[in-house]
């Protein structure tokens, strides 16, 4: 059966892409605010003029263009908040390959005939990810992708597979990433209802099983939401599944862990993600908590789901089941290094600065009269939106609704995290002086415990 995204509604962005300012004292709902058009600022292409090799203007021209846009990098990088990427890092050793076109095309167990390709590295690091993850060699198929949302398109892929009529089950704080795959593979969507944490809430994930208990679910888990960092509880909704009467053999389960799935087999007491359980797959990315340079993530699924998807390609002289066909070669080998350099110990010691550094910036918000939410296991510290875009935009916080997020990450020490602070205060006096304007009430998103508005102190 053909079905579509519950209750989502896609409409095409208009024509100029120009950025919508909203007065929050007369419209009652923020809309979204737009980026600029990046055509305004765009570096043209040019054809070069006869004389350039002999006058060497062109190459001064792009060097200058190139200087100007390191710089803007080096100062957009001081000023980076709301998005979980790890920008600590130094692969300086590795720029002796960045002469090389590296292309894991294809399977990565099976060599093709393009022999520039780094899947002996590839192979290192997904039985590194298959050891954390408890699966053995023998019963795992994986690859590097080029995103997480690959990494999402391929596990639920591979759950169509496993079940072509099953029911793909998401909660409403699930990445976008996931409805668009429903919309890609026509898949029939049911959205779940969160809690105030933004966890998937596993009274109503029962009831909308029950209305469909003649169809395979297909469950993609959070182990760390987009906004709140919420992870959702595997144990329970195994829980939910078996009650609702599913057995183990019509439900395929996704744990997207973009994020927080490398990051929670290092918090002390934390619930498991283990393939000792009964799901499907797991992805994570590599350019968040590892600190790669260029996008790219982790899948990994049971072997025995793959020839469903697989199939031989005489041109390659390999196999293929993933997305995407070529793949960046050269990010096996940064994940390598990275996982070599830091191993276990090193993961474990950067996980708990970004949580000890989380609370930091949650307690100091709250004392400062500043509603703040931080949920257990996550660096992600959700607290009500500042009032200026531009602020918004020189932190590059991420926002939605009357909430804004910083995401802890290892490069995020505690002066950046005082300098932001030290300057959210100095506007937010300035924001609320005359009295005309109160702190948004942000109770429905983080509960009323988290809220400091005028009625919740």
């Amino acid at each position: 059966m053909v079905g579509s995204v519950e209750n989502e509604k896609i409409q095409a962005l208009p024509e100029d892409f120009v950025t919508t300012t909203v007065d929050d004292e007369v419209e009652k709902k923020r809309e979204i605010s737009l980026g600029r058009n990046v055509h305004t600022t765009c570096h043209e292409v040019s054809e070069p003029d006869d004389d350039d090799d002999s006058t060497g203007d062109r190459e001064a021209f792009m060097a200058s263009v190139l200087a100007r846009y390191r710089k803007s990098l080096i100062e957009r990088t001081k000023h980076h908040l709301g998005y979980p990427y790890n920008l600590d890092f130094d692969y300086g050793v590795l720029g002796q390959l960045q002469h090389f076109s590296i292309n894991n095309l294809g399977d990565p167990f099976i060599e093709s005939n393009y022999g520039v390709h780094s899947r002996q590295f590839e192979v290192g690091v997904l039985d590194w990810f298959a050891r954390l993850w408890e699966l053995e060699k023998n019963e795992y198929w994986g690859y590097i992708t080029n995103c997480g949302t690959e990494g999402n398109l391929h596990g639920i892929l591979v759950g169509r597979e496993v079940f072509p009529d099953g029911i793909l089950y998401a909660s409403k704080d699930s990445h976008y990433s996931v409805f668009k795959a429903a919309r890609m593979y026509r898949m029939e969507c049911v959205k779940v209802n969160t809690l105030v944490s933004g966890e998937i809430d596993c009274d109503d994930f029962k009831a909308k099983l029950l209305c469909h208990k003649d169809k395979p679910a297909i469950l993609n888990v959070n182990i760390g939401t987009t906004v709140k960092g919420a992870v959702d509880d595997l144990d329970l909704v195994i829980q939910k599944l078996e009650e609702a009467g599913f057995t183990h053999d019509r439900f395929y389960i996704h744990c997207d862990g973009a994020l927080f799935g490398l990051m929670m087999p290092f918090v002390k007491r934390a619930p498991k993600v283990t393939f000792k359980k009964p799901i499907g797959s797991v992805s994570v990315s590599g350019h968040k908590f590892v600190g790669c340079p260029m996008p790219c993530g982790v899948q990994i699924t049971r072997l025995k789901h793959i020839n469903c998807l697989s199939s031989n390609v005489e041109y390659l002289a390999s196999r293929d089941a993933t997305i995407m066909g070529s793949r960046n070669g050269h990010a096996p080998i940064f994940l390598w290094y990275t996982l070599n350099r830091k191993g276990y110990g090193g993961f474990q010691k950067e996980v708990q600065k970004c949580l000890k550094n989380a609370h930091y910036l949650k307690d100091r918000l709250r004392e400062a009269g500043i509603g703040a939410m931080l949920n257990e296991l996550s660096s992600t510290v959700v607290f009500e939106r500042p009032q200026e875009e531009e602020f918004v935009g020189k932190w590059q916080l991420a926002c939605q609704g009357n909430i804004a997020h910083v995401i802890v990450m290892p490069n995020i020490t505690i002066e950046k995290l005082g300098d932001f602070l030290s300057e959210l205060l100095q506007h937010r006096a300035k924001w609320f002086q005359d009295g005309k304007l109160q702190a948004p009430c942000i109770a429905s998103d983080v509960g009323t415990e988290n809220c400091l508005c005028a009625s919740h102190k």
